[in-house]
């Protein structure tokens, strides 16, 4: 595996994408001293005696009780074995070792009060991948994400379970398998540090954003291919249009469909003698719809980057002049927002889709065989999968509805307002997932339709596109058992060997800081 070093507070997207992906975080060594600062004063504190929240006190509800100095080790232990009440399936292992990413980065700035040793049993942790087994469903998205959190910590003190290279096995196994050390005892602040923060819901709005990122350029790609097949223009690309209504991703969008049909004998075949004024929207609004779903994704890029850069535990802890500091940063209110901003850019990429799909098997609209079928009647062709993707579209716009918008009171309304950032960001996997079988589909059926135009061709990327499916899924004649052909191309598009295939044209950043 990769070795990535990190800089606390300074990482990019493309650190995060990188992580999410399979490299491995170590801790850049200027982290050390602020790390060994804020833990000395931690120490300071529970010297001087005074009651300061979540290092000498209970928590939440219970903040007021006060607890003596021979059971802060106790108390610290207490909070994570009781705040380990998750359900639910494990966590997915990629976003796992994301979260504790996240978490490193947020510890090492130096603002927590956690140990060097503690933070370096993390970073071993993730370099032996050894991955906590950590239950998907338990956290609201403020107070932090406790539960998930906690089970993470848990087997840091040698409770619970991880998943090593070797399987699934207990947390004391998987250290003494791997050459860890025996696990951490937690001094004072420890475990609320570790169990306090939003990695959780950071993590899976990331990991979504990441996988988002792939399926919004298949789409672009898919798209313009279905024009084709469609015998659409490519005259709603022409970048006056869009210089014109001024949103950058709208121009982004238009400027990429044009350069992806640019050279094809397709698009040439009709522009003269072709009796159609317009298109239907799902080929001519392509660049609005597309283009502001690239902005929104854009715009929770930006919030998950400064997201995934903070420190947001509690209390916080200033060396520089000794003091604690009780606030509200583990809310997750930004990430909740930017959660619901991919959910809806992602129903709306396979809105579209479908309806080019739609689109393709009407014979009215496409002036194609029905069905993209040669012999329609006898054969079904592409009704069902249509079906499909509609039903996956429908599953989607369910989803898709805003989850930071909800809030119920937790901790006997010690916390009366929360994010519901944790479900609002782990539901966008399954969205994403659902869109993407939705644009596999369009891509065989846009294949499909460019097919009946033979032997006129499309341009040299999205030929090379096709190229791609046909080594896999042949033309479609007389009716055949149609899943293996749709896992085959939704495995094309998931895995973003679509967009490589269309290389020749350079495709919209999601995140404009990397260019």
């Amino acid at each position: 595996m990769t070795e990535l070093v990190l800089k606390p507070g300074e990482a990019t997207l493309a650190d995060w994408r990188a992580i999410y992906r399979g490299a491995v975080p170590k801790l850049h060594e200027s982290a050390r001293a602020k790390i060994q600062a804020s833990a000395d004063t931690v120490a300071r504190i529970v010297a001087m005696g005074e009651p300061v929240y979540g290092i000498n006190t209970g928590f939440g509800k219970l903040a007021s009780v006060r607890i003596p100095a021979s059971d802060l080790e106790t108390l610290q232990r207490n909070i994570v074995l009781s705040h380990a009440a998750g359900t639910g399936e494990p966590m997915p292992v990629a976003v796992v070792r994301l979260m504790m990413a996240l978490k490193l980065s947020s510890l090492a700035q130096g603002a927590s009060g956690v140990k060097v040793e503690t933070i370096e049993l993390l970073q071993k942790m993730l370099a032996n991948d050894v991955i906590p087994v950590v239950p998907a469903q338990g956290s609201v998205g403020a107070s932090g994400d406790l539960a998930p959190l906690s089970h993470m910590t848990a087997t840091m003190i040698g409770v619970g379970e991880c998943f090593t290279p070797h399987g699934r096995v207990p947390a004391k196994v998987a250290f003494v398998s791997h050459g860890l050390e025996q696990p951490v005892t937690l001094g004072p602040k420890e475990g609320l540090a570790l169990l306090n923060g939003t990695q959780f819901s950071t993590a899976f709005a990331l990991a979504a954003l990441f996988e988002a990122e792939t399926l919004y350029h298949s789409a672009l790609v898919v798209g313009a291919l279905s024009t084709d097949a469609a015998r659409g223009s490519d005259a709603p690309f022409d970048p006056r249009i869009h210089m014109l209504r001024k949103h950058r991703g709208q121009i982004d969008t238009a400027d990429t469909l044009r350069a992806l049909m640019e050279g094809s004998a397709i698009r040439e075949s009709h522009r003269i003698g072709d009796e159609r004024v317009q298109d239907p929207y799902c080929l001519r609004c392509q660049p609005q719809v597309m283009g502001a779903a690239l902005t929104v994704l854009r715009q929770a890029a930006d919030t998950l980057e400064t997201e995934a850069n903070g420190v947001t535990d509690n209390p916080l802890i200033f060396a520089e002049d000794g003091t604690a500091l009780s606030g509200g940063n583990f809310h997750a209110e930004p990430v909740a927002f930017a959660a619901d901003m991919i959910a809806l850019a992602v129903c709306e990429i396979g809105s579209l889709s479908e309806r080019r799909i739609a689109m393709l098997v009407d014979p009215a609209l496409s002036g194609m065989p029905a069905f993209l079928t040669p012999k329609p009647g006898l054969n079904s062709g592409f009704m069902i999968p249509q079906v499909t993707a509609a039903a996956l579209v429908s599953e989607n716009k369910q989803k898709a509805y805003p989850a930071s918008v909800d809030s119920i009171p937790t901790s006997a309304n010690q916390e009366d307002h929360v994010s519901m950032a944790a479900h609002g960001a782990r539901r966008l996997m399954s969205m994403v997932e659902n869109a993407t079988a939705v644009i596999g589909i369009e891509l065989l059926a846009a294949a499909q339709g460019c097919d009946f135009h033979a032997p006129l061709i499309s341009s040299a990327p999205l030929e090379a596109v096709r190229k791609l499916l046909r080594a896999e899924v042949p033309h479609l004649d007389d009716d055949r058992h149609f899943h293996p052909d749709m896992e085959k191309a939704n495995a094309l598009v998931r895995s973003g060997a679509v967009i490589a295939a269309a290389s020749a044209v350079k495709l919209p950043k999601i995140a404009e800081s990397e260019g």
